[in-house]
């Protein structure tokens, strides 16, 4: 059985206990070359402000690492969130990354801002920023493309950057207006993301590109569906104790949080994130992942997973990449 769509991979730099926030960032730029020799598409870099758990903070700079330390793989953000920064600056960011890493540079862009107000007042934002995150997109195209009255936003300007629109909101509406590629994950179930991916179909406006759907979930593949889902548990936990505590906590052994006393209300949450996310065998995972491209007309999935032990992570795309035909894998 094989998945007949490329497959990327996201990281968020989630901090390990007893790793601390630098090691979370240099396993980043350690797990991109494992990625790459795996043979993915795309390695994607996340944006999260003062969030404790999560080191990637500067997606601009950590992709301007992983792309150094790799060769091929096609490097990005997933994404930028575009409120907090002026559309002038990303622009140029991601131009440099594309005049140094030619052809292997993607930006992925969102419109959340930091989730908490002493966050938002040290960006410089209230939460009404993401309300302009239409002229926003719009303006930043407008520097790549040249369009841009005035200034002109060096070296980006007249380079082919890819831009990718994060489903958030409306974004998907603004996509297909836009005529942007769009990244979506079943945040509210898949029936909701299903309904918006095809709305975005029907909506595309583009004389040059086609409607391109990259759909993000989590993946854990072992040699038994226990192991498999176990490996998901550690982010699956700390996920669910954010929602009540507001704090990522660092990721820890599965043992240990399967062994926690949890209220009942909590360990309904962990059973309902895990059972939102894929795991199992090869057999397994190849099947519902051949479920999910078949409901959602995927033109490509991003993997967004981790666990507490980093060689066991890997294990698992390697297993997840001998799914994949070799020739759709980095397609």
């Amino acid at each position: 059985m094989s998945v007949d769509v490329p497959i990327s991979v996201l990281d968020r730099s989630p901090v390990r206990r007893g790793r601390g926030t630098a090691q979370a960032i240099r396993d980043t730029v350690a797990f991109a070359r494992d990625i790459e020799a795996l043979g993915y598409h795309r390695f994607w870099v996340s944006e999260h402000h003062g969030v404790p758990g999560v080191a990637g903070s500067a997606p601009a700079v950590l992709a301007s690492a992983v792309a150094s330390a790799t060769s091929r793989i096609r490097v990005g953000s997933g994404g930028v969130m575009l409120p907090n920064h002026r559309p002038l600056v990303v622009a140029e960011q991601f131009g440099i990354l594309e005049s140094l890493f030619p052809e292997r540079i993607d930006l992925g862009i969102g419109r959340s801002v930091g989730f908490i107000e002493p966050v938002r007042r040290a960006l410089g934002q209230g939460k009404d920023a993401a309300d302009g995150f239409d002229g926003q997109v719009r303006e930043l195209l407008a520097f790549f493309r040249g369009e841009h009255d005035g200034v002109h936003a060096i070296p980006a300007e007249g380079l082919s950057v890819p831009v990718f629109l994060l489903a958030t909101g409306a974004g998907a509406e603004l996509a297909a207006a836009l005529g942007l590629p769009l990244v979506i994950a079943p945040a509210h179930g898949q029936c909701a993301m299903v309904e918006a991916i095809s709305r975005y179909r029907e909506a595309f406006r583009s004389d040059v590109d086609d409607p391109y759907v990259v759909v993000s979930t989590a993946v854990a593949v072992a040699d038994t569906a226990a192991e498999a889902r176990r490996l998901l548990v550690p982010e699956a936990w700390s996920t669910v104790y954010s929602r009540s505590h507001g704090v990522f906590p660092p990721l820890s052994p599965a043992d240990e949080i399967l062994a926690l006393p949890m209220t009942d209300r909590e360990r309904r949450r962990l059973d309902d994130t895990l059972a939102g996310q894929i795991s199992g065998t090869p057999d397994e995972v190849g099947a519902r992942l051949d479920d999910l491209v078949a409901a959602t007309g995927a033109d490509e999935l991003l993997i967004s997973t981790s666990t507490y032990d980093p060689a066991a992570r890997v294990e698992s795309f390697a297993a997840l990449a001998q799914l994949t035909a070799a020739e759709r894998l980095s397609a």
